[in-house]
């Protein structure tokens, strides 16, 4: 597989470690030195493009792959206010995009569990749930993908929250984040269902990046000869 890095800092370079141990060619790497090589030419030799930049540059990246008809990876969070415009583009182009807030396989079956305690927990009042999340200190976005993708899937199963929060609250509709920045964290995320006798506690702890870095190059192995918008359930069959 020849693979187009979007992104070359620290998780580009970690997919770029995996995929060469596996096999696969970069053929091409992009970065903020050399924008404008994201062109017709020279993605024309990747067979996928792998896009981890940041939220200002994420969704015309995106659409620029689009565009250029390469299938795209994206694990770029804080940009999906675009994501209608980019999953309308991508089927009008009949491209393939294939978005997740993290590509650990670890976290997505987290994700699994998170929805499975909530729906648990629906009926039970006597508790509430808060969320905490912690990262290094270059995680731009706040509070981070996956914490709003794990607040999303609370949200759907406790009737009594109505929106998340990104600080301390007491109001009971609102699902409390709190986002703490510190290196050299990879990433935590905990959900806490607290009541006056107990506390119930799922939490996800990332020791490196490698886990990210080998989930998306497994998206990026199975979104080869696809067409469509994909996420991870589709790639770990969940």
């Amino acid at each position: 597989m020849r693979i187009a890095l979007i992104g070359y800092g620290k998780m580009g370079q970690a997919i770029e470690s995996i995929a060469l141990a596996k096999g696969h060619e970069i053929v091409l790497k992009i970065d903020i030195n050399n924008a404008a090589d994201l062109n017709r030419e020279n993605i024309a030799k990747a067979d996928v493009a792998i896009e981890f930049t940041g939220p200002h540059s994420a969704f015309a990246n995106v659409m620029k792959c689009l565009e250029l008809g390469i299938p795209v990876i994206c694990g770029s969070t804080g940009w999906l206010d675009n994501w209608g415009e980019a999953k309308k583009y991508c089927e009008q182009q009949n491209g393939t995009l294939l978005y997740a807030s993290n590509y650990s396989i670890g976290v997505n079956l987290f994700f699994e569990l998170n929805t499975f305690l909530a729906k648990l927990m629906r009926n039970h009042t006597d508790y509430n749930v808060t969320m905490e999340e912690i990262h290094h200190t270059q995680k731009k976005d706040a509070p981070s993908g996956t914490a709003i993708t794990l607040a999303e899937q609370v949200l759907q199963n406790i009737p009594g929250k109505k929106q998340w929060v990104n600080h301390l609250s007491n109001n009971p509709g609102e699902l409390e984040i709190i986002s703490e920045r510190a290196d050299p964290a990879p990433g935590t995320h905990k959900i806490k269902y607290s009541s006056s006798v107990d506390d119930i506690e799922i939490i996800h702890t990332a020791h490196n990046r490698v886990g990210f870095a080998g989930g998306a190059l497994l998206a990026a192995e199975f979104v080869i000869s696809k067409k469509g918008i994909f996420g991870m359930k589709e790639v770990l069959g969940l």
